[in-house]
Parts: C-alpha cells; structure tokens; sequence
C-alpha cells in the first residue's frame, strides 16, 4: 500500500497533483483520508414518507415535466408513485438530464427534501435511471462524502479509495498491523473499513466526533507514529555538536548591566537556562514562549551577545519587515555600543547595501537581523553559531531548515532558540515540540496593568469614536484595525480605506494615518515611525500590526470585525496596547449575529488576559491546525488525531513510544513510514 498514487490506474499527473493537494501521495494515503459525512443509501424511502428538512433516497416514475421561465429559468419534474409525490427542481440542466428525466422513465433520486412553492421537493439531487426489471443493488453501508478539492471530483476520489478499500480487503497482509487490536478489541484493517464503509445502524455522531472505537483506533496509531519520529530525531540530534559559547569579553553580562531596566525574575531564570546549554557543545533547540509584552526580545539579546561575544556569529529572523525593523531598531541599540557589528538584510536591501550586507556576514559581523532573506542561497556566514527565529509559527519549515544547515559544518550544527509570543498549549507542545526544551516567561515587567476588554456592537460606533477622541485629548495614541483593505461586495467588513476616511471626518483635529501590508515597505516604515514618534495619533491598519510594534503611548485597540479573527490572533492585537505604565482598553467591534464559536471567542477575551488560557481555548474551537499555522507551514499534518480531543490518547501513545523504540525497532520503522513516509525534514527544525 505503500506505493505512489500515480501507479494506480486512471490517475494521471492532473489527478495526482489535485491529490496532492490533499495530502495524498501514497495508497495507503487514500485509506486515511477519512470522510466528512455519510448519506444513507442503502434503503428506499416510500414517497408517502418522506419529510422535509430530511436526506431521502427515492424511486419513483416521471409524470410530467416543465421548463419554467423566469429570472431563474428551471426544469421541474414531477415523480410519482401510487402513494405519493415529488417535485426535483434543477436550476442548471444539460440535454441529456431532460432526456432521462422524461415523462414515463423510472428513476432512483437521492437529495434533501425541503418545502418549495410546489410542495415538497429536491434541488439537484443525484438521479440514477432505472433500466429494465433490475435496478441496481441498494448498497450494504453508508455511502462516505469525502474532503475534496477543485478539479477533482467526488465521484473519482470515492473511486480510487473504493479500490483501495477493496485491495485491503481482498488482501489485508497488504497493511502489516503490529500492534494488533487495541483496548477498542479492533485491528486496523477493521478500523479503516469500518471509518469508510460504516453498516447502517453505526452511530454516526460518534464516528463524527471520534468516539467510535475505528476514529480512536486510527488516532493512537497515527499519534504514536509521530511520537516516534520525535523521539527518534531526537536520539539522532545527541549525536550531534554544538560550538560552545563562552564569552571571554563578558558583553552579554555588560548587556543586561547597561539595560534601562532590571530584568524579571523570569528573564533572569530563563537566561539561566540557556547559559548553561549555551556553554556545552550538545546543541541547544530550546523553546521559548512568553506573552505579549514578556521581554522575549530582552533574552534574545542576551543570547546574541553571547555568541558575538565568542567570537563566532547569530541570528535572528523575523517573518515581517515591521517586526525584523523594529528587532533592528531595538538590538541596534543594545548591542552597538559593546561593539558588535550587525548586518541588516532583507527583501529590501538590494544593489550595493545588499552586497556590502553579504560581505559583512563572510566577515566580521556578529549579528545578523533580518526577515526570510537571510534564508536565500548566496547568504553565507563566517561561523554562524546561534539560529533565533521569532514568531516560528509563521515561516516554512524549509525555511527554517535551509538557515540552521547555513550553520552546519565540521560536523557541528548551530544552536537554536525558537520563540513565540503565541503560547502553545501542553498537549500541542507535546507533540508539535517533543524534542525541545521549553522556557517560559511567565512574569510581566513592573507597572504593567491587564488590559480592559470590551465586547460593542457595531451599532454603537459614536459612542467609540466619543472614547478614541477622549484619548487623544488626554495625549495618548490608539489603534483602528480593519480586516480588508478594501472594500467588498461580498463582505461586510469595514475597509481600512475608507476607515481612514470615516474618522478623518468624524476627529478633524487628529492625525490619522493608514498601514496596510499592500504598501511599499518604505511607506510602511514611514508611517510606523511616524507612529513611534506620536506624529500620528490614530493608526488605521490591518492585521498586519498584529506583531512587533511597541509603542508604550499607545493605550487604546479598536478591533473592527472582531468576530472574524481567531482567539490568538486578537490576543496578539491586543497586545500592542498595554505596554506603558497607563491604563489600557481593547474595543472589540462585533456585527451580529454572533455564532457560538465567535461568541465564545469574544467571552474568553473580556474574562481573561492569560496568553495560556487563552491558546487552551483557542485549541478547543479551532483545532491544532490553525492555532499552529501549520495548515501553512506543513509542520505537523494529522489525518485522524485530533490533538483537543485526543488528549488521553497522546499520552498513552508517548509512553508507548520509547518502549516500542527500543524492543521492536522494525515495529518502530513501519509506523512512521505508514504514518509520516519520507517527510522527516518537519523534526529537523
């Protein structure tokens, strides 16, 4: 089962590229692309019994059949039996859809049964003609509706998992099943048919939630499969070397002296942490997650002198230039006046600059600060000894492997300190970072105050532009985010255009200014230094301030739209508030009606400011993928687990794991290749 889907018959390179697009690239890959739903099929719902609100499966013969002008031109077709009625409705209709739908032919017809103006009816259902005395057999299970994607039909990918379903039943040593039947008392050649082709009493809330004994069956094995990978890369990284730092000159230590401020107790503790990994030669891969406003960049730097002060080189990448900028204008600052040279590289950064850039990192630099950039080949680095990536969640995972391996020669491979304002809940952590060790600031600097939250309909819009006006007359700053830069039929979210506009209107004494990630990266600079510098009072931007600005006189978030945003995401926003010593407000401006899960969203905000509570709740409505970004980045792709649910069964996979490394590795070897194949690269970063 392990063999490519371009040897299955009828997929070409178009089917195999829309299946990539799936995650399917294997066999055995068709066998754990799970369904989204089922439909019963396997009976015929006399027409006398059917009622709306309802998915039927029907037969019946065709009375009678209309093409109805109109605005929406439509063919009707009347179905009959001895007890009953039915009209099939369908907007779009091709020659030979009227031809098998004339008067006098017998047709089988499976959809939803609504109210119409003709009484019950199907819109567009799937119609089978029934041939002669025959008519084909119902099936024997609920027929499965799987994740597709555009160009690729439902019809062709329940196919070739059919075959493959078929293959596995005809032949089931064809999946090798080491750890046989589980506590559920089902091996997994049964779990996977019985999640594909269901009888018809299954209960098909638990196959939808992952109570069934097959989704939980297929879970552990999947989640074990990635624990093994982990642990497994990590035995192979003890292999590896590190350079050590010493720092004989002391400037990380003069760094923290010559700060304005005292660090935390938390930022003490954990640049012990690094220190002592830092000093040795077994590489560091060390997390660390801090909220927003934590002082994250203060154990950056700390780390960053260390390695200058060695002698070799670091450094640090951010995902945008707003924040590589202001990592720059910060780092610049502390790290200067010891005499450490730094090299600023991004997209930017062309023609003489870039080329002085690039000889400065084969040079005598110490520092490298910079976005995605420093990823690009002819970036080379005299002896690049420490790896920082902030923000990790938002670059590639080749990304973040092509700047460590800039750092591997002689057998040594770079340090590197992972950092995210993002806290990442433990059962993610678990999985999505076994292998690192992870250091959390949990301490706020001195004077900070929680940020007040408010939840206001968008009805109520004077009443906020009244509270920003009262702010600026009181010297403060604020922010106005929007969700789209411009404007759109199709949604009703505010643009940041015309919010400009809007504001410029109702506050004439303000200076408004407008930040979106569609400008030139000197505009973008120019405004937020404006910003920085309280030359603008009010700045109208989209999501795209959601990291790495600081500015302490900024006191009062305007969300628009907040009921579009994730839970982390408005808590990145929020934090750009609440940095100075004053007290801080968050608005968040919501359109009704509310959903449950963007009502739930917006109560979490207004009970709580604990970036750990938080990304615990935000796991719990949106799942690993997204709180991860991983659905971009590709780091971590589960099929089956489902990592908020699956909880318990993490745990007792992990304990599983080790053992099952050491006493059967064979065993160990065929659940990563059936779970994860080649793409190990996702545990090298």
């Amino acid at each position: 089962m392990s063999r490519p889907v371009t040897e299955i018959p009828g997929v070409g390179p178009n089917v195999a590229a829309r299946l990539k697009a799936l995650g399917i690239v294997r066999e055995i890959d068709l066998l754990f692309h799970l369904p989204l739903r089922y439909e019963d099929r396997t009976r015929i719902t006399p027409l006398g019994r059917i009622r709306p609100e309802q998915s039927h499966q029907v037969e019946g013969t065709v009375a009678d059949q209309q093409i109805r002008p109109g605005r929406r031109r439509s063919m009707l077709v009347l179905l009959e039996e001895p007890r009953g009625q039915l009209t099939l409705r369908f907007f779009r209709f091709y020659p030979n859809q009227k031809r098998m739908l004339a008067p006098g032919r017998r047709v089988r017809c499976y959809g939803e049964v609504r109210h119409g103006p003709e009484g019950l009816e199907m819109v567009h259902p799937q119609v089978t003609p029934l041939e002669g005395n025959r008519p084909p057999p119902l099936p024997e299970n609920l027929t499965a509706i799987y994740p597709c994607t555009t160009g690729l039909a439902q019809a062709n990918l329940a196919r070739l998992i059919d075959q493959a379903l078929d293959r596995l039943a005809r032949k089931p040593e064809l999946l090798a099943d080491p750890l046989g039947p589980d506590e559920t008392g089902m091996g997994l050649a049964q779990a996977i048919l019985t999640a594909h082709r269901p009888p018809p009493d299954a209960d098909l809330d638990a196959l939808a939630d992952g109570r069934h004994p097959a989704i939980r069956r297929l879970a552990f094995e999947e989640l074990l499969g990635h624990n093994l990978a982990m642990v497994r890369l990590t035995r192979e990284r003890a292999r590896h070397q590190a350079r050590d730092l010493k720092d004989p000159e002391g400037l990380a230590a003069r760094l923290l002296a010559n700060l304005p401020f005292t660090p935390t107790g938390a930022q003490k503790r954990v640049i012990g942490e690094l220190q002592a990994e830092l000093s040795g030669t077994r590489p560091m891969r060390r997390l660390l997650q801090g909220d927003v406003g934590s002082g994250k960049t203060v154990v950056a730097a700390w780390a960053l002198a260390l390695a200058a002060g060695s002698g070799r080189q670091a450094a640090i990448v951010a995902p945008t230039e707003i924040l590589a900028e202001q990592h720059h204008k910060t780092l610049a600052e502390w790290l200067e006046p010891l005499g450490i040279e730094i090299v600023w590289l991004a997209g930017k950064v062309k023609g003489r600059a870039r080329k002085h850039a690039l000889e400065a990192l084969k040079g005598q630099a110490g520092v490298a600060i910079g976005t995605h950039a420093l990823f690009q080949a002819g970036v080379e680095f005299r002896d690049l000894a420490l790896v920082v990536v902030d923000e990790q969640h938002r670059f590639g995972v080749h990304q973040r492997l092509e700047l460590a391996r800039k750092g591997t020669k002689d057998f040594h491979i770079p340090h590197q300190l992972i950092m995210t304002a993002t806290p990442i809940p433990r059962t993610l952590a678990m999985t999505a970072y076994a292998g690192l060790d992870v250091s959390v600031l949990d301490e706020l600097p001195p004077g900070r105050k929680p940020v007040t939250t408010v939840a206001i309909n968008a009805e109520r819009r004077e009443e906020i532009i009244a509270r920003i006006r009262s702010a600026l007359e009181a010297g403060r700053q604020a922010y106005w985010v929007c969700t789209l830069i411009e404007e759109t039929e199709e949604m009703e979210a505010e643009a940041a255009e015309a919010t400009v506009e809007t504001l410029r209107a109702a506050l004439p004494a303000a200076r408004v200014g407008l930040i979106h990630g569609r400008m030139k990266a000197g505009e973008k600079e120019s405004v937020m230094a404006g910003f920085a510098a309280s030359e603008v009072d009010l700045l109208v931007a989209t999501t795209v301030i959601e990291v790495g600005v600081d500015v302490p006189n900024a006191s009062l978030m305007i969300i628009e739209n907040a009921e579009r945003l994730g839970l982390s995401q408005l808590h990145q926003l929020r934090g750009r508030v609440g940095r100075g010593s004053r007290q801080s407000a968050c608005v968040l401006i919501y359109r009704p009606p509310l959903s449950a899960t963007a009502r739930a969203r917006l109560e979490v905000m207004r009970e709580t400011g604990d970036g750990f509570v938080i990304a615990e709740r935000d796991l719990e409505l949106r799942g690993p993928g997204e709180v991860l970004g991983t659905r971009q980045t590709g780091m971590m792709r589960f099929r089956i687990a489902d990592l908020a649910r699956d909880h318990a069964l993490l745990e007792s996979a992990s304990a599983a794991g080790s053992g099952i490394l050491d006493q059967t590795p064979e065993t160990a070897e065929l659940l990563i290749r059936r779970w994860i194949g080649q793409g190990r690269d996702y545990g090298e970063v």
